[in-house]
C-alpha cells in the first residue's frame, strides 16, 4: 500500500510538471500562429509593425490597412521605464531595512504589509489612480486633465513595488552570513558592509528583481488603460496622454472582427508581449548562470 501511494504521488507530480511545460508550449504555438498572420496572411512587414506609427488596420478580411505599432511600443517603454525609476529606489531601501537593519520588525510587520499589495486587484489600482491620482496631477501641473504617462508610471510603479521588494529582500537574505562577519572583522561599519559586501554579493538576485518587475509592468493592462489616456500619439512629455500595447489589446480586442486584419494586428501585439516576457526570463537565467560561474571561480 505504501509503495502504491509513493508510485501514485511520484507520477502525479511528474504529470503536473509535464502539464505546465505542455501548456507553455501550447500558448507559445497559439500566439505564434495567430500573431504571425498579420505578416503571412495580410502581407505586412515586420519593419512596418515595429517602426511605423501609421495605425489604420481594416476591420475586415480584405486587408490593405496599416499596422504601425510604434506609438504603442513607445508608450509601453515609457510607462514601464518610469515605473521602474519610481519603484526601484524605495524597493531597495525597504528590502535593505527588512534584511539588514531591522529583520525582526521587517518580517513581522513590513513584509505582510508589502505582500498585501500583491493581493489588491489591478482594477482597484486603476480606479484609485483615475479618481485620486489623475485629478491631483491635473491640479498640480495646471493641466486640463491628468491622464498621462506620469499617471500610468505611478500606478505601475506602485503595482510592481511589492514584487521587486520581495525578490530583493530574498536576494539580500541569501548572502551568506560569513561575508558580513568577515567584513565586520576587518573593521567595516554597517553601511560599508551593506554597500560594499552584501549588495555586490546579491547583485544577480537584485537584477532578477528588476527584470521580473519589468515583466510585470509590461504585462499589466487594465490599470494602465484607465489612466494613460488612450491617445494614439507620441507624448511630448510625461504629462501627455498616450497608449501602450496592453491598453490597446484590452480596449480593442473584444470589438475586432475575428480573423480580420485589425484582430490579427492585435494578436501580433500579444505575440510581441509574449516575446518580451520570454526575453525577461532568459535574461534572469543568464544572470543566474553568470553568478554561478563567478562563484565557481
Amino acid at each position: 500500500m505504501r509503495d502504491l501511494k509513493e508510485f501514485l504521488g511520484r507520477h502525479a507530480v511528474r504529470i503536473c510538471g509535464l502539464s505546465i511545460i505542455a501548456l507553455t508550449i501550447a500558448i507559445a504555438l497559439f500566439l505564434t500562429v495567430r500573431g504571425s498572420e498579420s505578416f503571412t496572411v495580410y502581407g505586412h512587414s515586420l519593419s512596418e509593425f515595429l517602426f511605423s506609427s501609421e495605425w489604420r488596420p481594416q476591420d475586415d478580411f480584405t486587408g490593405g490597412g496599416k499596422i504601425g505599432s510604434a506609438v504603442y511600443i513607445v508608450g509601453s517603454l515609457l510607462t514601464c521605464g518610469l515605473a521602474l525609476l519610481l519603484a526601484v529606489p524605495p524597493s531597495l531601501a525597504v528590502a535593505i531595512f527588512m534584511a539588514e537593519l531591522q529583520p525582526n520588525v521587517g518580517n513581522r510587520y513590513i513584509k505582510p504589509a508589502v505582500e498585501l499589495f500583491v493581493g489588491i486587484p489591478s482594477v482597484v489600482y486603476g480606479w484609485v489612480g483615475l479618481t485620486v491620482l489623475v485629478p491631483a496631477i491635473a491640479k498640480l501641473f495646471d493641466r486640463p486633465h491628468g491622464l498621462s504617462v506620469l499617471a500610468a508610471g505611478l500606478v505601475l510603479g506602485l503595482m510592481i513595488f511589492p514584487t521587486i521588494t520581495t525578490l530583493m529582500n530574498d536576494a539580500l537574505k541569501a548572502v551568506p552570513q560569513s561575508y558580513r562577519s568577515a567584513a565586520y572583522a576587518l573593521g567595516s561599519t554597517r553601511w560599508q558592509v551593506i554597500w560594499r559586501v552584501v549588495i555586490p554579493a546579491a547583485r544577480s538576485g537584485l537584477y532578477t528583481a528588476l527584470i521580473m518587475g519589468l515583466a510585470r509592468a509590461f504585462g499589466e493592462a487594465l490599470a494602465v488603460a484607465m489612466v494613460i489616456g488612450k491617445s494614439r500619439v507620441f507624448p511630448e512629455s510625461i504629462l501627455d496622454p498616450t497608449i501602450n500595447l496592453t491598453a490597446a489589446i484590452a480596449t480593442d480586442m473584444g470589438g475586432a472582427t475575428e480573423g480580420g486584419e485589425y484582430n490579427m494586428a492585435l494578436w501580433s501585439m500579444a505575440l510581441l508581449l509574449f516575446i518580451v516576457a520570454l526575453l525577461c526570463i532568459a535574461i534572469v537565467h543568464l544572470f543566474q548562470m553568470l553568478e554561478k560561474r563567478r562563484h565557481e571561480r
